[in-house]
C-alpha cells in the first residue's frame, strides 16, 4: 500500500496532537476538550491552507457547542465551526464530507434548540422543573466535569466487571478439566 506525502502529513498531525492531548490530560483530565482546540489552531498558524486541521477545528467547535446548555454561548461555538468548516471547504471544495459538517454547523443552533426542547419535556414529564433556573445555568460547566467523571467512573466498572467475568470463565474451565475422549 502506498502512502501519498498527505497520508504522512495527517498521521504526523495527529499523532503529535494525540500526544499532546494526552500530555495535559495528564496535568488536567477535565479540560483536554480546549487543549486539542488550542493545539489545531497552532498548527492553522503554520499552514493556514491545512483542510483537514479546519476541518478538525470546525468538528470540535461544533462538538463542543452541543455541550452548552446555554444557547448564546453555543452560538458562539457555532459560528467558528461554521468558519472553520467554510474554509475547510474551500481548500478542497469537492470534499463531501467538509460540506456535511457545514451543514450541521450550520444548523447547529436549530439542533440544539430542538435537543434542549426535548430535554425540557422529558424533564416536565419525569416531574422534574419546568425549565432552567438561575442554579442550573450557573453551574452548566460543573455539569459537564460531572459528566465527564460519571462517564470515567462507568468505563472502569465496566472494564472490571468484564475482567472479573473472564477470570470466572477461566476458571470454571479449569475446574471442569478437559473433555473425555470420544468413544469408539
Amino acid at each position: 500500500m502506498e502512502f501519498t506525502t498527505a497520508d504522512v502529513e495527517k498521521v504526523f498531525l495527529f499523532d503529535h496532537l494525540r500526544k499532546g492531548c494526552e500530555a495535559q490530560y495528564a496535568k488536567d483530565p477535565l479540560d483536554s476538550d480546549v487543549y486539542a482546540i488550542f493545539k489545531l489552531e497552532e498548527v492553522l498558524t503554520l499552514s493556514p491552507g491545512k483542510h483537514q486541521a479546519l476541518w478538525c477545528l470546525g468538528n470540535a467547535y461544533t462538538t463542543q457547542a452541543f455541550l452548552f446548555p446555554d444557547a448564546d454561548v453555543a452560538k458562539g461555538h457555532f459560528d467558528k465551526a461554521v468558519d472553520y468548516l467554510q474554509r475547510a471547504e474551500n481548500e478542497d471544495p469537492g470534499n463531501e464530507i467538509y460540506r456535511k459538517a457545514l451543514d450541521v454547523a450550520i444548523r447547529g443552533p436549530e439542533i440544539l434548540m430542538e435537543l434542549n426542547q426535548n430535554g425540557m419535556m422529558q424533564q416536565a414529564l419525569g416531574g422534574g422543573g419546568g425549565g432552567p433556573s438561575a442554579s442550573s445555568n450557573a453551574t452548566g460547566g460543573e455539569n459537564i466535569k460531572t459528566k465527564k467523571n460519571n462517564d470515567f467512573t462507568y468505563n472502569v466498572c465496566g472494564w472490571i466487571i468484564l475482567a472479573c467475568g473472564i477470570v470466572a470463565w477461566v476458571g470454571m474451565a479449569k475446574a471442569l478439566g478437559p473433555p473425555p475422549p470420544p468413544a469408539r
